[in-house]
């Protein structure tokens, strides 16, 4: 979940999928998760939970076999950090009163007279315009170039 206490924190889940889903792009082939849980030093528990659920919104494919593992199921300059985090984290929401419910209302029972609520919003769009406009292309790059 994504915290605001004194800073915003993304969760260690986030940071280790961001790691794999970079790891896949870069290397371009199958990635097992002993050889990503090897390379990027994130135990190979965590990582299949968080490759599972990778895997259940359709980022990542398995292949089986001898030589199975991992591969994105789309080109990276289509995969945006905004789409990863927001699977992994379930939302940018700075604040839990800028979470809606089934209803697409506002689950902050203050929500309609908060003075505050602007502030936590225009947060929440920079937020999340600046991880929409990144993708793991763009990561992979700059690493690299």
């Amino acid at each position: 979940i994504v915290r605001f206490n004194q800073i915003m924190k993304i969760s260690a889940l986030s940071q280790y999928g961001l790691r794999a889903m970079v790891y896949l792009a870069k290397s371009n082939k199958v990635g097992s998760v002993k050889k990503i849980s090897q390379d990027e030093d994130i135990s190979s528990d965590y990582l299949e939970k968080i490759i599972s659920k990778l895997k259940q919104a359709g980022l990542v494919q398995a292949k089986r076999g001898a030589h199975g593992g991992y591969t994105l199921t789309r080109s990276p300059k289509k995969i945006t950090i905004g789409e990863i985090i927001r699977i992994l984290e379930g939302t940018t929401a700075p604040v839990i009163c800028l979470n809606k419910d089934k209803k697409n209302k506002y689950v902050c029972p203050q929500s309609k007279i908060c003075l505050t609520k602007n502030v936590w919003r225009k947060i929440q769009e920079t937020v999340n315009s600046t991880l929409n406009s990144m993708t793991l292309a763009s990561l992979v790059d700059k690493k690299h170039g």
